[in-house]
């Protein structure tokens, strides 16, 4: 258990605020210490533009150099691959502080957490040492391409597929939703190079795509309900000739690597989750506090203090479970069951505070200069991407019904 100036780290629920610095005994005095310089960048460096880039529909590449240079790209990979070499609750820091300035526009997480272990994990050494040190400055920005317009949470459904042609891979297909896709100077191709294998999941590779390669084709940036900053666009690819060096790890195991990593985005998607909550609790809870209605504030209706005393306590037991999460994934025992339980639950309980955040707000929710308006069309992908939340009962009910 980690300390803080001599006293044991209260937890979430005995806390002043759910954002307060200097709580929960996962993190350390040091964490401390990097979570402020972290809540200064967003602050500063994020939120006074955040507005304009969601009119432009993505953010500038000079806030990823500026991450870049302040230590906040590539924190989980370790020193000798070229990244920062922090811990997991290092890089989840900087999900919680994200979601806490309510800033969805940065795909940092994306990047450094998603993208970046799959070179370091399965790539070559020279594909190590030419992607990582460059992503982890932020002058090459990292997305991953699975989803298609047919093709969804099954990834056995894609039809994005490589050919040989002598030493090289022809690469023909198209792609939709792709986080980071419109900024992008590689991306991770999820495709078929086998449909002849018995399963399309022994029939499937990972192929890592430079921007300006012939053929590759950024479509339009995508009008999204919400996450209005981030540049989610289409990608197409029309006979790219790749070398044999663009095939990250071994033919035809990309699934396996895919099913390898889904735990720790299913783990980030639940982080944003939690911690988007903690941030619309202590929003409403200060727009209630101050809010006057029938001659006295807001916050003095009995209604009023049990719907928020039920959003907390709901908030609380999910923290613990996701802190949980958190411990063993550090330990690297989190196993795919349990961070769809963390994906699912944490995404649709985001959903549910956020539609009582706004409800508590009134007619003020509804409003776009509110914080709790953004958050409440933020929420409502979670439960989409990373896998639907379908599918994750799915997961969790396979475990539970079938022996092996």
């Amino acid at each position: 258990c980690s300390h803080s100036r001599g006293k044991e780290r209260l937890e979430t629920p005995s806390a002043n605020k759910l954002t307060d610095i200097g709580i929960r005994r996962i993190f350390s005095s040091e964490h401390d210490i990097f979570r402020e310089s972290v809540r200064k960048f967003f602050q500063e460096e994020v939120v006074p533009y955040h507005a304009e880039w969601e009119k432009a529909g993505e953010v500038s590449r000079e806030l990823w150099e500026k991450a870049g240079k302040v230590g906040l790209l590539g924190v989980n990979i370790a020193e000798h691959h070229g990244g920062i070499g922090g811990d997991l609750y290092s890089t989840a820091i900087i999900w919680e502080e994200q979601a806490y300035s309510n800033c969805s526009g940065p795909g940092f997480s994306l990047h450094s957490d998603i993208v970046m272990p799959y070179i370091t994990k399965y790539g070559s050494e020279e594909q190590i040492k030419h992607f990582i040190p460059q992503m982890v400055s932020g002058k090459c920005i990292g997305a991953i391409a699975m989803t298609e317009p047919g093709a969804g949470s099954d990834l056995q459904g894609i039809k994005t597929n490589a050919k040989k042609d002598g030493s090289d891979w022809i690469l023909n297909g198209s792609k939709v939703f792709i986080s980071n896709g419109w900024l992008c100077d590689v991306v991770i191709v999820v495709a078929v190079t086998n449909r002849e294998a018995h399963s399309l999941a022994h029939g499937i590779s990972l192929f890592l795509v430079e921007n300006g390669m012939k053929g590759f084709i950024k479509g339009k940036k995508l009008q999204k309900m919400g996450l209005k900053a981030q540049d989610t666009s289409e990608l197409f690819f029309e006979d790219v000739r790749l070398p044999a060096s663009a095939l990250l790890g071994e033919e035809n195991r990309g699934f396996y690597y895919l099913m390898q990593e889904l735990p720790q985005e299913r783990l980030l998607i639940a982080e944003l989750g939690i911690s988007g909550s903690e941030f619309m609790f202590e929003e409403t809870r200060n727009y209630v506090k101050e809010r006057n209605v029938f001659g006295k504030k807001v916050a003095h209706i009995q209604t009023v203090q049990h719907k928020l005393a039920e959003l907390k306590t709901q908030i609380c037991v999910t923290r613990a479970f996701v802190d949980s999460c958190l411990q063993l994934h550090e330990k690297k025992r989190l196993d795919s069951t349990t961070a769809s339980m963390a994906k699912y639950w944490t995404s649709e309980l985001q959903n549910r505070i956020a539609y009582d955040c706004v409800q508590l707000h009134g007619g003020w929710g509804y409003m776009w200069d509110y914080p709790v308006a953004k958050a409440y069309v933020d929420a409502r992908a979670q439960p989409i991407y990373g896998g639907t939340n379908e599918i994750m009962k799915e997961l969790i009910a396979r475990k539970i019904v079938y022996d092996k």
